[in-house]
């Protein structure tokens, strides 16, 4: 290839991504210790504001197929052998066509069900402009495509088989089964472009690093590749949403900022707990005040982290707080907000009863691997001191799954730290796309580093 040809093709490829980038980032922003670190994710709890949703149909032009995938990439053992169904779809509605070197889009499944990603339009909307085929890959142990026919629940139980869940063991499946693909359908020459958002963004940028000879390029949306070891400060997530928070009202982070020590205050008296439970209208009676706290502090986190137009969550959550009776109390104010957020309802679920799939394997994979030292330190949030304890994480680790976690080996295998100088010596064609309201930007790429490695920031995201 010539130099001429190679600026077009470098100009090609920044023109895909820059487009799709446009409409993704508006879209998909995308225990004590789990009140702390939220999980990656681009998807957003429900609350009041927003009009109830349900399952949108997938178009018909979505085929599901199965793949014959290796358990274990990284081993010769005679289990490594054994295979697993994994699930992919794909829709050709706008493919040119192999003969056309027509582009391939992957969407890399992150910690969720694939069904919950296949009506987002993102690529779809794109996909005609550029003529490209659409590829949906799930991630291993989730969804459809657990090993061994079993539920996720089962297979996490085994120490035997849940030692497969890595993401390093998911990107090698990734590859896998586009370069199926590629072959299957004499697409060789057709470039792939993968996408991801929030943890399925960080595997996107791996994926660029890792397997550059199978994808010519990546979007890695609010991907947080620099929240691990000491890279980025320990509070950055919780400095965006107070910064969100604040932002949205100076009185409601005030109050908000308040209103922990006064929770305290109030369940330190005679009978304190049956005050805060009716003052909340809890389902059930506090046990203690933590109980209300982590509820809260999980409500505020949620808020920030999908705090996007139209709806603006964190405007909801001030607007009912700010809107309170005049002369209203603290405690009063916060319940607004909490009212404003989930809705008027007859009582308050505090305790944290979500058993999903998603919820079962990040459990896993941050105790494992995806080790993200998220804290709060004195006076530096709106939140109470609450720094991320490696020790006590690990323990806590070890109770739950009999091993410690790897907190070193996300930075070992994949970088992190230096990323300016690294990426700048070997990457390219890697898009970093994040909304600065969204507190896992402070973990994420927020400056171009060279001229195919880029980052595009959108402020009111």
């Amino acid at each position: 290839m010539n130099r001429s040809s190679l600026i077009q093709s470098q100009q090609w490829l920044i023109s895909i991504l820059a487009i799709i980038v446009l409409f993704f980032d508006t879209t998909c922003i995308s225990d004590a210790q789990a009140k702390i670190v939220p999980r990656l994710s681009v998807k957003r709890p429900p609350f009041l504001g927003e009009p109830a949703k349900f399952s949108e149909p997938v178009s018909e032009d979505f085929q599901t197929f199965s793949y014959n995938q290796t358990l274990d990439h990284f081993n010769y053992r005679p289990e490594s052998y054994k295979t697993f169904q994994q699930r992919y779809v794909m829709n050709f509605k706008y493919w040119g066509g192999a003969n056309a070197s027509a582009p391939i889009f992957v969407y890399l499944g992150a910690e969720a069900d694939l069904d919950d990603d296949l009506p987002v339009g993102f690529l779809t909307d794109n996909a005609p402009q550029f003529k490209a085929l659409l590829v949906y890959i799930e991630h291993r142990y989730y969804g459809k495509s657990i090993p061994f026919g079993l539920t996720e629940k089962e297979a996490l139980e085994n120490a035997n088989i849940r030692g497969y869940f890595s993401s390093a063991q998911a990107i090698a499946d990734y590859a896998e089964v586009i370069i199926y693909i590629k072959k299957k359908f004499f697409a060789e020459n057709s470039p792939v472009i993968v996408v991801g958002a929030s943890y399925g963004g960080t595997l996107a940028s791996w994926f660029r690093l890792k397997y550059p000879h199978v994808t010519l390029g990546a979007l890695a949306s609010s991907a947080p590749i620099l929240y691990f070891d000491d890279i980025t400060p320990q509070n950055g997530f919780y400095s965006v949403v107070t910064k969100d928070f604040r932002e949205a009202s100076e009185s409601c982070y005030k109050t908000i900022r308040e209103s922990w020590s006064e929770i305290d205050r109030v369940a330190a008296e005679p009978s304190g707990l049956s005050v805060l439970s009716k003052k909340f209208r809890t389902c059930y009676q506090l046990n203690n005040s933590d109980e209300l706290k982590d509820y809260l502090w999980n409500m505020y986190a949620d808020a920030a982290q999908y705090n996007h137009p139209p709806l603006y969550p964190v405007t909801v959550v001030c607007g009912g707080i700010d809107g309170a009776p005049k002369g209203s109390d603290i405690l009063s104010r916060i319940y607004a907000g909490l009212v404003a957020y989930e809705g008027n309802f007859s009582c308050y679920e505090t305790h944290i009863t979500d058993d999903s799939e998603t919820i079962r394997g990040w459990g896993w994979q941050k105790c494992s691997e995806m080790v993200i030292p998220i804290g709060c330190g004195e006076n530096d949030t709106m939140f109470p001191p609450a720094p991320f304890n490696l020790t006590t994480f690990s323990r806590d680790c070890r109770s739950l799954y009999g091993v410690p976690p790897r907190p070193h080996w996300v930075t070992t295998y994949y970088g992190g730290h230096d990323i300016e100088l690294i990426l700048r010596r070997f990457a390219s064609n890697i898009i970093f796309s994040n909304g600065l309201r969204d507190p896992y930007s402070s973990g994420g790429v927020l400056k171009n580093i060279s001229q195919t490695v880029l980052a595009i920031n959108t402020v009111n995201v």
